[in-house]
């Protein structure tokens, strides 16, 4: 089984916190069968004591539950925490998980930092939304603008599958995932209903998701709008930004204007100088801060998942998108976005773009050749396969043997 856009899917958007959590839980609510969950963050906040108890809930009544967190984003859950979920049967792991070191956590590259979760193998949710208060707006000025959706239909088996095979540490550049993103991606009719599901790793996917947006870009005709995070991306995509605007595609760049660190404003303003005399329209959203991953391309072309353009997502960590083909969805997307823009941005015209100053020029080119080159770098670290450390409870003895077996075969490979 290769991946395939898949038709006839239903596709709900989902805004922030609000939108997300009461859709995800009643889904919880519902299962029957099984749940399975990755996220980067979950804390141990009303949000994450929410989700933990619609685990238990569910592991309770008979319910397969299977949660992988982030051994970095989530790394502050307390004992008592995660031992309540597994001892109400709830297969708790680890990604890669790593003791501090004088008080450092070492494990800061390669994250998982996708965010997926999958009920009764029918209804899958997959976007930028952690389990933290922070993505609800009543946290205050510092909580976050961000999005996921909803999926039910074909599409959906191709998440469970890829879900279920990360949850065992699965090769899955080796197994049923052969094909790559652009085979696929470009010789697809646009339709209704339609979905892709996307994934980034370090095996055969490194570029899937990067080359998802240079092949956007190329094949725009009227309109592109990206809200990104954290945005520094490589030079082929800012290269096919100012093509396109130069060919007279309306390119709209919405990005943090109150970031939740301050690298992040350091980093994409280096870029403004390059990017609006071509033509690109920049806004810094200013409401709070921008967290959201999304991007229409004129009137049918979405994407939506946890991947940043910066140098982390598109070249250490493992992320998921899911690219839809659905003139509603994509248009109310369009038009949350073209609200945000409205209501709470800035534009940066060029009496804002920062002076070319010897200055200016010099520390933009050390930032930017430092952050471009900064993953070929950390990959010439010494490398490892990232384990999943199961968390156990009394009652599970059997698959705590079954993971060590599993363990030491991996290990005994040459």
């Amino acid at each position: 089984m290769s991946m395939e856009w898949r038709d006839g899917n239903r596709i709900t958007l989902l805004e922030n916190g609000e939108n997300f959590f009461p859709a995800l839980f009643k889904r919880i609510t519902q299962a029957t069968t099984e749940v399975l969950l990755e996220t980067f963050i979950l804390f141990e906040d009303k949000v994450g004591i929410a989700l933990q108890q619609h685990l238990i809930a569910a592991a309770r009544r008979g319910v397969r539950v299977e949660m992988l967190v982030d051994g970095y984003g989530s790394a502050e859950l307390s004992t008592d925490f995660i031992r309540a979920l597994a001892n109400a049967g709830v297969r708790f792991r680890y990604y890669d998980p790593r003791p501090a070191f004088m008080g450092m956590r070492t494990n800061l590259f390669r994250r998982l930092h996708r965010k997926i979760v999958v009920v009764d193998g029918r209804i899958a949710f997959i976007g930028g939304i952690n389990f933290s208060a922070e993505q609800l707006s009543d946290y205050g000025p510092e909580a976050k603008q961000d999005y996921a959706v909803e999926l039910e239909g074909p599409v959906v088996a191709d998440i469970h599958r890829f879900t279920l095979q990360a949850l065992n540490q699965q090769d899955l550049h080796r197994s049923w995932w052969r094909k790559r993103y652009r085979l696929l991606a470009q010789n697809k009719q646009s339709g209704d209903a339609q979905a892709l599901f996307v994934f980034r790793d370090n095996n055969e996917h490194r570029t899937d998701i990067e080359q998802l947006y240079i092949d956007m870009l190329r094949s725009a005709k009227r309109e592109v709008i990206i809200a990104n995070a954290y945005f520094f991306p490589g030079y082929r995509l800012l290269k096919e930004m100012r093509r396109a605007a130069r060919r007279g595609v309306r390119v709209v760049l919405v990005v943090q204007g109150e970031p939740d660190m301050a690298i992040v404003k350091v980093g994409v303003r280096m870029l403004y100088n390059y990017l609006v005399p071509a033509g690109v329209q920049i806004y810094e959203y200013l409401r709070r801060p921008l967290h959201g991953k999304v991007a229409v391309k004129d009137e049918y072309w979405a994407t939506i998942g946890s991947s940043n353009l910066d140098p982390l997502s598109l070249a250490l960590n493992l992320e998921a998108n899911v690219v839809i083909h659905d003139r509603t969805f994509t248009g109310q997307l369009r038009d949350n976005l073209l609200g945000l823009i409205a209501n709470d941005s800035q534009l940066i015209d060029q009496s804002r773009v920062p002076k070319r100053t010897y200055w200016h020029l010099a520390k933009s080119v050390v930032v930017f050749h430092f952050l471009r080159h900064f993953p070929a770098w950390i990959g010439w670290l010494p490398a490892h396969t990232p384990r999943l450390s199961l968390v156990m409870s009394p009652s599970q003895p059997e698959l705590e043997t079954q993971d060590r077996v599993k363990t030491e075969k991996r290990e005994a490979k040459p």
